[in-house]
């Protein structure tokens, strides 16, 4: 039996993790689908994997969506999907907020209506432009609907000293539109311009903590789970920092001689999804201890 296509070699302790697999986390954009259209492979890899008894979340780092709003995206281009099997860098923000900062209610939110939502059906009281309504901290996100009151109220907030948390560290998102979409990485040099102060965390890959609130949802451990992704800065170097297993797709971002390159290079590389769920069979065809 021929091994699959891989662009770098696989060495046996990977084949090994590869084995005993039990969920991946793939990323969307560059990985199952580009722009408006769905790989080919996309389908029958994920038709494969339930096959295989393997979970799949998908992951984002855009959160100016809510659940509902990626789910519905999904079901259009083909991929229909479960609540549980998507992960935002909103649902991490509001994850480690309540892990972490358990006394904070009230919230000062740049983000899109949907994005509020999210926060607001997560228990929090999110409150208004007004410096007698004051919250306990700031999260910024990628907002879509900025106004430049709410950008100086969010100023005001951080320059008094309270907890300052963005979503992602994206500066553009990425788009095949004729214009630059100014993403919550540069709304926060912004504000970092204007007050002296750079958020006090960063959700959102590569934040190991996009992958440790999966784990968490599904009781993983990390030698459990792969992130898949088309891109090293993030996809991979987020997998490194959590202990999991770095897959990179060819298909977006990155190439087979960035990969050679990277300092952390990926675990796997494959062309697709369609090679990586062949190797994904052909590891849990493997016997420990037989040569191939």
């Amino acid at each position: 039996m021929s091994s699959p296509a891989s662009a770098l070699p696989i060495s046996a302790a990977t084949r090994a993790r590869l084995r005993h697999l039990a969920h991946l986390a793939l990323d969307m954009d560059g990985t199952i689908y580009k722009g408006a259209n769905l790989f080919a492979c996309t389908r029958p890899f994920l038709a494969k994997m339930q096959e295989l008894g393997i979970g799949c979340t998908f992951l984002t780092n855009n959160p100016s969506k809510s659940l509902a709003d990626y789910l519905a995206h999904l079901e259009k281009m083909g991929v229909p999907a479960a609540s549980d099997q998507l992960y935002t860098s909103a649902m991490a923000t509001i994850d480690q907020l309540h892990h972490q900062l358990p006394a904070v209610k009230r919230l000062f939110v740049l983000g899109t209506p949907s994005m509020l939502a999210e926060f607001s059906r997560a228990g929090f009281e999110l409150t208004r432009d007004d410096p007698a309504d004051e919250p306990d901290a700031v999260v910024v996100g990628f907002d879509l609907t900025l106004s430049y009151a709410r950008l100086c109220r969010a100023a005001w907030w951080i320059k008094q000293g309270k907890p300052y948390l963005a979503t992602n560290p994206d500066r553009v998102c990425p788009t095949d539109q004729p214009t630059v979409l100014v993403d919550c990485g540069s709304i926060c040099a912004a504000l970092e311009h204007a007050t002296g102060r750079a958020p006090d965390k960063v959700f959102g890959k590569p934040d190991p903590a996009m992958l440790s609130g999966i784990m968490e949802r599904h009781g993983l451990r990390a030698d459990q789970i792969a992130m898949v992704g088309d891109r090293i800065y993030t996809d991979v170097l987020m997998a490194h920092r959590a202990g999991a297993l770095g897959v990179l797709v060819l298909t977006g971002e990155a190439t087979a001689a960035d990969a050679g390159q990277a300092t952390e290079p990926p675990d796997v590389v494959v062309p697709s999804l369609a090679e990586l769920g062949e190797l994904l069979v052909e590891a849990r065809q493997d016997v420990p201890g037989t040569t191939r």
